[in-house]
């Protein structure tokens, strides 16, 4: 038996009843099958249109289809080139971010680990001095995803959110959608890598170097044999810091615990410790069910029950799209 199908039916043949009912009736016509939790039969309701919300969707992001910029601070891109060892035997990852239309590299920084806690520092650095783009452009890895979190967001893909910066990710194998900054990479492997450096010291002012030339003395092709310094404004959308969360069209504001929940009506809802700290937006819109948001991306729902998150369609998901332009 297809249990969403008959949650489906059971809808359509009784409009004016919502998750609760329709999961009791399930219960008793099916006693020998799992009956799926309200806030399952909730989210299977709303995914085929058939609930109301009390007021119209805020707006939701579509995903992350993959834009071609135009302009300068459009699209920026970040990626580690892949790890070398120095000639003290320790592993330097490199940490690179560039501006996709003028091809200029904001930071080469040689790094010992991809944690998060680092790129956050670098990142940070490059805002306050160049401002921010409206979009970062990265593979599925870590620090910029996290493959066991909710929508497989980060700690430092949410910051990003909260700053208002836009999430696009290219489809996991196919590096080729990051072909400007996949170039750039070749050209910092064998200008900064052959040898490496004798430490992270010696490294990192080879980085420097290479920045320095790439902005200012390389000509680019693509750039009508211009360097990218020549091509590169500032951003004007400073930073300024994390800017306050406010929720006034929801019942409640909760702030996600460091453990990664919400405590609420006395419930502790599992959610994730990428939103630790973060304030979300809970409001009610049936009976005994909630509607978790966050910003303006709709998360999930909960109901009294069962106290799970039941997630809705992955609102930054990466789509098959094709290969952007180059």
């Amino acid at each position: 038996m297809q249990i969403e199908a008959r949650i489906v039916s059971l809808k359509k043949d009784k409009p004016s009843w919502g998750a609760p009912k329709i999961r009791e009736k399930l219960n008793r016509l099916y006693p020998d099958v799992h009956t799926p939790a309200i806030s399952t039969v909730h989210a299977v309701l709303d995914r085929h249109n058939l609930v109301k919300r009390r007021r119209a969707r805020r707006n939701r992001a579509t995903g992350t289809a993959l834009s071609i910029p135009g302009q300068p601070n459009d699209l920026w891109c970040a990626d580690y080139k892949g790890e070398f060892m120095l000639a003290d035997r320790r592993y330097c990852y490199p940490l690179t971010i560039t501006d996709s239309a003028s091809r200029y590299l904001f930071a080469c920084e040689a790094l010992s680990t991809t944690k998060e806690l680092y790129a956050f520092a670098v990142f940070e650095a490059v805002f306050k001095q160049f401002g921010m783009p409206k979009a970062i452009r990265t593979d599925n890895g870590v620090p910029f995803a996290s493959p066991n979190s909710l929508f497989n967001l980060s700690k430092l893909s949410v910051w990003w959110l909260r700053l208002g910066i836009e999430i696009e990710r290219i489809k996991p194998g196919h590096p080729q959608q990051n072909g400007r900054h996949e170039r750039m990479h070749l050209t910092l492997k064998l200008e900064t890598t052959k040898p490496a450096g004798k430490n992270f010291l010696q490294q990192q002012a080879k980085f420097d170097d290479f920045v320095e030339c790439y902005n200012n003395e390389r000509p680019h092709q693509a750039l009508d044999m211009r360097c990218p310094a020549e091509c590169y404004v500032s951003s004007t959308r400073p930073y300024t810091g994390l800017p306050e969360l406010d929720y006034p069209f929801h019942d409640k504001t909760v702030t996600v615990t460091t453990c990664g929940r919400i405590c609420f009506n006395r419930q502790k809802i599992n959610l994730s410790t990428v939103f630790a700290g973060q304030k979300m937006g809970i409001k009610q819109v049936s009976e005994e069910i909630w509607l978790v948001t966050f910003m303006d991306y709709d998360l999930g729902y909960f109901d009294h029950e069962t106290c799970r998150l039941e997630p809705l369609e992955n609102p930054f998901g990466a789509k098959v799209l094709p290969m952007s332009p180059e």
